[in-house]
């Protein structure tokens, strides 16, 4: 247990710098904290969302503005100016933006439906930190072409799967665009006790490649490190009425598996969500026979591990209030996570089941953020499969400024399988500083996790430490963790057992101070991974030669990888190709990676890998090409080929998707999305309409084919087919 001894030491000591990191005093003096004073309509007065800013509050409002570069002149005065002026009365948080463009012919946007990211795009973003604790909090962006998009963020998530009611328009005029937006109260949780949130704002300009912000323009600051925004006063007076939301829907679906010998059926259902403010800090949620039928379709994945891939959560009630049930374990290519939501509606083997009813309490009570989910599922008609309860509870103690200890307990249990409960408990550490050597980023976090099932009595624990030094010009982290054999959490996800991993990277990011090169970035990375007898089985050294991010927004690399690796368990890479348990591999591989700017109408974006893998030789080509042919219209194509030749034998595993947007506004969108892999041999359509009549009431018409390809008659068969139509409303008291 040496290592275990040592990894203890490394854990105790990275705190222990972290916490005087902490402790010790500022050697330089922050910047002066900017305050926005939000302005109260009149009695009477009302304003008309249409993103002319014509309304008197708007002309009593005084603005945030001068607007800081942090790219590409960092400290310097923005080159287009930005004005965000803010009002409210009772229930609604109003903001005015005025992003002044010299150039307004040339703005872009691109995307237009709801949440898709801008890579492409101008774009204003503002984050909300309504508790004022620079932990949490809410993120908004729009672009030129009105489009909305949100998501709730933490220490260790981002959740844009969130969907908060509120609604904006958007102007154009000779002097730039304008935005108004209208934020209802009862929208977010907040303290009624204090008149005082953290916000914070940012624009980029995408043909200068220029992003400027109101507060925290040095480059390890940004927009969403909250400790670094500014304030907003003056909100004195809100409700956020009853804080009742009933959202019932309405579900029509037809099916049929013809590939599986399933016959046609129809049915048609419904079912109820309701949201309950019981304090302005809590945000309760039940719902009711729940269903998923509008959610979009995973993007498949190359897999050539031994290990099961990720896909991320998508249920919308799942999502809501993610971030209080974060916990420090790692994410990255092998995950640590004791509370995986997708588990929840899933048999042990994979098998989806009704959700009946499921309850959820989120929010803060004093000093701590609270998390408690409960759902429970229902038996198959058929005793195909038993209904399941589900249990997860999330405690945070937060302390000092941005650092917290927490803990988590997880539950699972089979009605009527007559074994006992699986229970998973765990504590966690986090301590961060945004003051280190004076302005530097430093975090420190440990996490241990023991998980019970019926039959193990030991080895079922892990644990692990990691500290970072996130800052711009350099980049240093060190992780360190075991899992033991028998740790399997069973409503978490674990990518791999019996090991213990030890990662240290550093990475150097000198801007060079040219009219080509923005920024270099270049280091190591070292991978090694044990068994827990400390005998090797994984080693990579990967040295980032040089990744080159120009001006123009085009980015180019060059990475080289040196792996030795011992198998522990035999490895059936492809069909009939088995690699044996206890072989050792050495070998090297080269990677080819770049992008070219996605303001571009025609960009793309490339990787080709080539070098030695296991006993033969692998080459990888990726591709993806997006065509912007104009607003709302845009095509992604992407491809992935990987040819592997093995001493054992040789395959492909190829992989091709196509997804075409039609955004005909922001509340109106039609998405296809076409799928084929070599190794399922299945090809899968999703088309998906969403109409959002107004914030919080939707349409969806949702439709999934898939082929099975049949290589005797060279032709595709049906496998399945769905249609789903689904229509939410939401009345809020």
């Amino acid at each position: 247990m040496v290592v275990v001894r040592h990894l203890s030491i490394c854990a105790g000591l990275l705190l222990f710098v972290v916490s005087q990191a902490i402790a010790q005093p500022r050697t330089e003096v922050a910047a002066e904290r900017r305050t926005v004073v939000a302005t109260r309509l009149n009695a009477g007065e009302t304003i008309r969302l249409d993103g002319l800013l014509d309304e008197p509050v708007w002309r009593r409002a005084l603005p945030a503005a001068d607007f800081i570069q942090i790219d590409p002149a960092n400290g310097q005065p923005a080159t287009e100016p930005t004005e965000v002026r803010i009002a409210f009365d009772e229930e609604t948080f109003y903001m005015g933006v005025t992003a002044y463009d010299s150039e307004p012919d040339k703005l872009l946007g691109y995307e237009r439906r709801r949440d898709q990211f801008l890579p492409a795009d101008d774009r204003f973003m503002w984050t909300i930190d309504t508790f004022l604790d620079a932990r949490s909090g809410y993120f908004f962006e729009m672009n030129p072409s009105g489009l909305m998009a949100d998501s709730l963020f933490g220490a260790n998530i981002d959740n844009r799967q969130w969907d908060g009611i509120w609604d904006a328009r958007v102007r154009h005029s000779a002097a730039g665009w304008t935005i108004e937006i209208a934020i209802p109260f009862r929208t977010l949780n907040f303290n009624p006790e204090s008149d005082t949130w953290g916000i914070n704002f940012q624009r980029t300009v995408r043909r200068k490649n220029e992003d400027s912000i109101w507060m925290g323009w040095v480059r390890n600051q940004g927009l969403r490190r909250m400790t670094n925004a500014g304030h907003v006063r003056g909100l004195r007076g809100v409700t956020q009425g009853r804080g009742l939301d009933l959202k019932p829907y309405g579900l029509l679906t037809s099916e049929s598996s013809p590939g599986r010998g399933i016959r046609a059926k129809g049915d048609a259902d419904a079912g109820l969500d309701v949201f309950y403010n019981p304090t302005p800090l809590l945000r309760a949620n039940v719902t009711i026979n729940t269903d998923f039928a509008q959610t979009e379709v995973d993007q498949r994945q190359v897999n050539l591990t031994r290990f099961n891939l990720f896909f991320p959560e998508k249920r919308d009630f799942f999502l809501d209030g993610a971030p209080f049930f974060e916990f420090a374990s790692p994410g990255g290519d092998l995950i640590v996570n004791p509370f995986f939501s997708r588990n929840v509606g899933l048999g042990r083997d994979g098998t989806p089941q009704p959700i009946d009813v499921g309850t959820k309490l989120t929010g803060q009570v004093g000093g701590q953020d609270v998390g408690l989910l409960h759902v429970r599922t229902g038996d198959e008609e058929d005793d195909s499969q038993i209904g399941e309860d589900f249990t997860v509870a999330r405690l945070k103690r937060r302390m000092l400024r941005q650092s917290y200890v927490g803990a988590l307990y997880t539950r699972r249990d089979a009605r009527g399988d007559r074994l006992a409960a699986s229970h998973t408990g765990g504590i966690d550490l986090r301590l961060a500083t945004s003051t280190f050597l004076g302005s530097q980023n430093l975090e420190g976090a440990a996490w241990f996790l023991h998980a019970s099932r019926p039959g193990v009595t030991g080895r079922n624990n892990a644990f692990g430490a990691s500290m970072a030094y996130p800052n711009d010009r350099w980049d240093a982290r060190l992780e360190m963790r075991e899992v033991q054999p028998d740790f399997n959490p069973s409503v978490g996800f674990v990518t791999r057992r019996n090991y213990r991993r030890y990662q240290p990277q550093l990475t150097f990011g000198p801007r060079p101070n040219n009219r080509w090169v923005r920024r270099y970035l270049l280091g190591p990375a070292l991978d090694v991974q044990t068994d827990l007898e400390n005998n090797l089985l994984l080693r990579t050294l990967t040295f980032n030669l040089l990744e080159t991010q120009l001006q123009s927004q085009d980015t180019f690399a060059f990475s080289m990888f040196r792996t030795r690796e011992r198998l522990d368990a035999p490895f059936a890479i492809a069909r009939d190709i088995v690699l044996p348990a206890g072989a050792e591999y050495e070998y090297s591989r080269f990677q080819f990676r770049g992008q070219t700017a996605n303001r571009r109408v025609l960009a793309m974006n490339w990787r080709y890998e080539v070098g030695d893998f296991y006993s033969g030789t692998r080459r990888q080509s990726v591709l993806g090409v997006t065509l912007r042919a104009r607003p709302g219209y845009i095509l992604y194509l992407n491809a992935e080929w990987n040819e592997v030749h093995l001493a054992e034998g040789r395959f492909a595993s190829n992989l091709f998707r196509i997804v075409g947007e039609t955004q005909f506004t922001p509340f109106v969108a039609l998405v296809n999305n076409l799928q084929f892999d070599t190794v399922s041999r299945v090809a899968g359509w999703q088309s998906r309409f969403r109409w959002i009549v107004k914030p919080g009431n939707d349409l969806y018409v949702v439709y999934t084919h898939n082929w099975l390809e049949d290589p005797v008659r060279d032709r595709f068969a049906t496998l399945d087919r769905r249609f789903a139509s689904k229509v939410l409303y939401t009345h809020r008291f």
